[in-house]
């Protein structure tokens, strides 16, 4: 992997937010730029949209767009004592704005969606809950910061406790998992699981199912990889095996980088939304910086 021109591309091309977290982790960024950046996003009553998940450019408020500002804020250590932002945060997620009251779950995909360009994952199907993504990780950032803590850990214990029975679980919602594992643990928060087994163990395990174990894919197939997990956070649960992988895909990140030093995405929209194209320029720089810091922390 050729790290300066991974470098000089995002420099070149990468949204103002992203620009902010890469001069954040290489250049001394500081923390209140990356949040200036980020609060662009943020609509009149908190919450987050306007495409900050560069796949959906639904302008409103909706839980998976303020799921992807928590990860931005815990990535630069935003998290770790109450602020104003954070209050703000609470505010929204308190409103329970696409918020299920009888499954006690946060929306993955909200009805407004369809009025926006999206990727076709985005569409609202059934009641619009995919499992425990984003809940898992908004309930334990609501555990840290608001007042109602006691409906929100029973809320993050289910979820805990479902998990050894998610068979089909895809890395974004192994994400949630992780980040609330580890919100929990950064501030004391003792209500993971039932105490009938260990919850970092069971998070490893899932690791291991999720990302693809056959490396020959990796950078020629649409598979979860070490990196989707492993760039500058989430350290604690890579196990032997997972070393394994993350060599390998070390081994391959210089033969799938592109010529202009950037990485590209691996999916499609399946739909003829003409802003694709935008969205797939927004999101290299994204991933690029994921690789970046997956090659940095993982030598």
């Amino acid at each position: 992997m050729d790290s300066l021109k991974a470098v000089n591309f995002i420099r070149s091309d990468a949204r103002p937010l992203e620009l902010a977290l890469y001069r954040y982790y290489y250049e001394n960024g500081t923390k209140d730029r990356v949040i200036f950046e980020l609060l662009k996003y943020m609509n009149d009553d908190c919450g987050f949209g306007n495409a900050l998940e560069p796949d959906n450019w639904n302008k409103n408020s909706n839980p998976i767009a303020v799921n992807d500002a928590i990860i931005t804020l815990f990535r630069i250590g935003a998290l770790d004592e109450r602020s104003e932002l954070t209050d703000r945060i609470v505010r929204y997620l308190s409103s329970h704005d696409c918020f299920d009251e009888e499954k006690k779950r946060w929306l993955f995909a909200i009805d407004s969606n369809k009025d926006y360009p999206h990727a076709v994952w985005w569409e609202k199907k059934g009641d619009g809950i995919r499992a425990f993504n984003p809940t898992v990780s908004l309930a334990a950032f609501m555990c840290c910061f608001s007042e109602e803590k006691s409906f929100y850990a029973q809320i993050m214990m289910d979820a805990f406790n479902s998990l050894s029975e998610q068979k089909e679980m895809i890395a974004d919602d192994l994400k949630c998992y992780l980040l609330a594992y580890e919100l929990a643990e950064r501030h004391n928060i003792a209500v993971i699981g039932d105490g009938s087994f260990n919850a970092k163990e069971q998070l490893c395990e899932k690791l291991e199912q999720v990302i693809c174990g056959d490396t020959s894919k990796y950078g020629n197939e649409y598979v979860p990889v070490p990196s989707d997990f492993f760039c500058g956070m989430f350290g604690q649960f890579i196990t032997e095996n997972i070393r394994v992988l993350i060599r390998a895909e070390r081994e391959v990140l210089g033969k799938i980088q592109k010529e202009d030093g950037g990485f590209d995405v691996s999916w499609k929209w399946y739909n003829d939304y003409a802003e694709f194209g935008t969205a797939r320029e927004w999101w290299r720089p994204r991933i690029t910086l994921d690789k970046l810091l997956f090659y940095r922390y993982n030598a």
